[in-house]
């Protein structure tokens, strides 16, 4: 069965285009792109790639053999997705380039490997190599809560979730993908219904991509099973609506970035042996992407469990912890997470007013964002605590007269002003000393008004409904209206 391809994904130059002109044509939209022109000065781009253009597998079986990563055979699929091995980078390598095993494993076995189409993945390069700077992300992409909260919080707090060896819980989104040609990447949409941005240091890639309105197609009747590859022979049968999807499709060239949006089922193939950074990210612009996955997700994990509910002491609670383990957060981390970029968006507005003499009549581009981004968690809370009257809430708390305290926080509140500074080009709009920072945190007397105790989503709405209306009045409103 052929698929239709309606259209060429758009590429523009990242140099020429701005912040806003981005939000406005592609992430406000939720439309892809291919950006150029932003990896000039990366150092992965020098030391990754041969004189020749092809990846530099020796240079990576030296500085970094000795990481361990996840490789996928893409010749074997395990459920949804293909078979994960773990093995070295030099191991890694040696696969690649087809050397002879040395000190583990036999000819056999290698004759075994050999054989299979080996694609590294998900490999935490950042977490690992914090020294090496690879690569700086595009400021297109620096509005990363994800990522800067997971620098500085672990997703789950419960211990019955979170371990050590749980990525999920104590890694990043950030990741490095090397593949020889051939290998791919099954049909899928990205983890929380996140944005993605994948940047190829070297090498060719096709993206098949299919928009969200037409996710619908490529499942069943029941919304349960996927296809798994879109060249495959499709079940008509099974999936009636696959002859429908129509597809847009690009070819990504070397020192080119993607920009996947939220909810964009996609699939992959390298066109030559390729290596590419990676990014899942979330913010205010998609965090309703992010609640509409848990939701569902949730009454998937209610449903599968639901002819025990009668005999469980804690139901609900299993049900929380079974989609922490399913979706990688329950609705307790995800509130935890609003609260505390919530406080931390806050501050951000406190020490703008004050440092303005509270002028806050005409908000400058800093201001207006940090108003949005309260705006969208205050909405997204509203939508939590409808569910939450049905459900009740189970275990959800955040002081923040103590978050106040944590040196964790202070470290999320300075890389969230750092990043908005450089967003909107206003690097030294944040230069506060650590000492006004910590003053400024102590005179919160929104802080006093409320309850400092966030407990459910209506403690979170009230929080945001007083800082804003202390800070900038009626702006919030007129923020709000965006979202809708």
């Amino acid at each position: 069965m052929g698929i239709k391809i309606a259209g060429q994904i758009e590429k523009v130059n990242g140099k020429e285009l701005s912040y806003h002109e981005f939000v406005e044509r592609y992430m406000e939209k939720n439309q892809p792109v291919v950006l150029t022109g932003l990896m000039d000065d990366w150092r992965a781009c020098r030391d990754w790639v041969t004189d020749n253009g092809q990846p530099n597998l020796q240079f990576f079986a030296t500085h970094f053999g000795k990481s361990k990563v996840q490789v996928a055979d893409c010749g074997t699929r395990e459920f949804t997705d293909q078979k994960r091995l773990e093995m070295t980078v030099a191991e890694f390598v040696e696969q690649w380039l087809g050397d002879p095993m040395q000190e583990h494993g036999n000819a056999s076995s290698h004759s075994a490997m050999s054989k299979m189409s080996l694609y590294l993945k998900d490999w935490h390069f950042v977490k690992e190599y914090p020294e090496y700077e690879a690569y700086t992300t595009p400021v297109f992409f620096c509005d990363d809560w994800l990522n800067i909260y997971l620098d500085n919080y672990h997703m789950h707090n419960d211990p019955n979730i979170y371990s050590e060896n749980n990525e999920i819980s104590c890694s990043d989104y950030r990741f490095v993908y090397m593949g020889a040609k051939g290998t791919w990447t099954p049909f899928h949409a990205d983890v929380f219904r996140s944005y993605s941005w994948s940047a190829n240091v070297c090498g060719k890639k096709r993206w098949l991509f299919l928009s969200p309105s037409q996710s619908h197609l490529v499942f069943d009747r029941n919304m349960k099973s996927c296809v798994y590859n879109i060249f495959d022979e499709v079940n008509e049968t099974k999936i009636s609506g696959f002859a429908e999807t129509i597809w847009l499709e690009c070819t990504q060239e070397q020192n080119e970035i993607i920009f996947v949006p939220s909810g964009w089922y996609h699939q992959v193939h390298n066109l030559e042996d390729t290596i590419s950074i990676n990014h899942n990210w979330f913010n205010a612009y998609n965090l309703c992407w992010v609640w509409d996955l848990l939701l569902r997700d949730y009454n998937e994990a209610k449903e599968y469990i639901e002819d025990i509910k009668d005999i469980c002491d804690d139901f609900e609670g299993l049900c929380q912890r079974n989609l922490a383990a399913n979706t990688g957060m329950n609705f307790n981390d995800f509130l935890i997470f609003l609260a505390r970029l919530s406080l931390a968006n806050f501050i951000q507005l406190h020490y703008l007013a004050r440092k303005n003499g509270n002028n806050t009549r005409n908000l400058s581009p800093i201001a207006q964002h940090l108003t949005f981004n309260l705006a969208s968690i205050q909405k997204i809370a509203l939508n939590i605590k409808s569910v939450e009257d049905l459900t009740g809430s189970h275990g959800f708390h955040l002081d923040f007269r103590e978050t106040l305290k944590d040196p964790e926080f202070f470290k999320l509140c300075t890389i969230l002003g750092k990043t908005y500074g450089m967003v909107h080009m206003q690097q030294n709009w944040n230069s506060a000393t650590k000492n006004a920072w910590i003053d400024d945190m102590r005179d919160l007397d929104v802080i006093g008004t409320c309850s400092s105790r966030v407990c459910n989503p209506e403690d979170l709405i009230k929080f945001i409904e007083l800082a804003v209306a202390e800070f900038m009045g009626v702006r919030i409103a007129e923020d709000d209206s965006r979202l809708n």
